[in-house]
C-alpha cells in the first residue's frame, strides 16, 4: 500500500485535490491511503505513521515545505519517498527530475526508480534545499504579516521585499568550513543540499542532489538595496565579477553571528528562530526518491 500525504492548501491543489490524486493513482493501478495535512508537523507525522505500518512509499502531495515535512520522517530509513509536486515552486521536485504535470508524476511513482540522495541539517533539524540567514527570512517574516491584512501571496511578497531591501545593512557572520574562518558582513546567507548554478538561464538550479557537499553563497560587503542588481548580474552572467558573489563548498561548516545568540533562519522556506552557531552538515544518500528511469 501507497501512503499518500495531502497539502490541499498547497499551490494549485484546490478542493478537489484528494479526489483528483485517487483518480490519477486508480488510473495508474496504484492502491494508495490518502491523508490530508494542513500542517508540517501532521504531515511529518502522518509519514511516521506510515513508516511504522510498512507502507511501500511515502508520497509528499504538496509544496516544497510538505515534501521537506514528509522526508523528514524516512530519513534514515529504506521506505522510498514519492512527490506529487502541488506547490507554486517546487523547487526540489525540479531538481530530482520529478515530472510537473500530475499525471506524469504519479506514473513515476507507479515505474520510477529508487535514488539515494542526499540531506543537510543545521543543528539537528532537516532540509532538502536550503537553509537562508539574513534578508530571506525577513522578507518571508514580512510578507506573511502583510498576506494576513489581505495580501495576495506574490503582492504581498513584492511589497515586503521593497520594505526590507531598501534599508538592509546585513548581518556580520564568521564562517568556518575546511580549517579556514571568514568575518564579513553580508545581506544574505544561502548554505544549499548540493551546488545551485549561480549564474545564467538555470540561475538557482542544482545538476545534482547526490555530490554529498554543502555549497555556501554570500556577498561580502553589499548592502541590501544592492541586491537586484546583483540578481540581474547573475541573470546575465555576470555575479562573480569583481567577487560580487563569493561560494566554498565543504561537507560541514560553522556559522556564528556577532549580533545575537539567537538568528532568523529560513529552512526549505519556514522560518525559525534559532540559536547560534549555526553548525551545517551534509548526509550523504540519506533519503531515497523515486525518480524518473534514465
Amino acid at each position: 500500500m501507497i501512503t499518500v500525504v495531502v497539502n490541499p492548501a498547497a499551490g494549485s491543489a484546490g478542493d478537489d485535490a484528494e479526489s483528483v490524486l485517487a483518480e490519477h493513482f486508480r488510473h495508474a493501478r496504484l492502491p494508495i491511503r490518502l491523508v490530508t495535512c494542513l500542517s508540517a508537523a501532521d504531515a511529518s507525522a502522518a509519514a511516521k505513521a506510515a513508516v511504522k505500518e510498512r507502507a511501500e512509499v511515502v508520497v509528499a502531495a504538496g509544496g516544497d515545505g510538505t515534501v521537506s515535512a514528509v522526508a523528514s520522517a524516512l530519513i534514515g530509513t529504506d521506505t522510498p519517498l514519492g512527490v506529487l509536486p502541488r506547490g507554486t515552486l517546487n523547487h526540489f521536485a525540479k531538481d530530482a527530475g520529478i515530472p510537473m504535470d500530475l499525471g506524469r508524476a504519479v506514473r513515476n511513482i507507479a515505474e520510477g526508480r529508487s535514488k539515494a540522495v542526499d540531506v543537510g541539517d543545521v543543528n539537528g533539524r532537516h532540509f532538502l534545499n536550503n537553509v537562508s540567514l539574513g534578508i530571506y527570512p525577513d522578507i518571508v517574516v514580512e510578507r506573511e504579516l502583510l498576506r494576513r491584512q489581505g495580501y495576495r501571496k506574490w503582492s504581498a511578497f513584492g511589497v515586503a521585499a521593497a520594505r526590507i531591501v531598501r534599508n538592509y545593512r546585513g548581518l556580520m557572520l564568521t564562517i568556518t568550513a575546511q580549517g579556514t574562518t571568514r568575518t564579513t558582513r553580508t545581506p544574505f546567507l544561502l548554505v544549499g543540499n548540493n551546488e545551485y548554478q549561480q549564474e545564467g538561464i538555470h540561475l538557482g538550479e542544482r545538476k545534482a542532489l547526490d555530490r554529498g557537499q554543502l555549497f555556501a553563497y554570500f556577498a561580502p560587503r553589499m548592502r541590501g538595496r544592492e541586491l537586484p542588481r546583483l540578481f540581474a548580474d547573475a541573470v546575465l552572467d555576470r555575479a562573480q565579477e569583481g567577487r560580487k558573489l563569493e561560494s566554498l563548498a565543504a561537507c560541514e561548516l560553522l556559522a556564528d553571528s556577532h549580533e545575537g545568540h539567537r538568528l532568523r533562519v529560513a529552512i526549505d522556506g519556514e522560518v525559525l528562530a534559532m540559536a547560534a552557531p549555526l553548525q551545517l552538515r551534509i548526509h550523504p544518500g540519506a533519503l531515497h526518491v523515486i525518480v524518473p528511469q534514465a
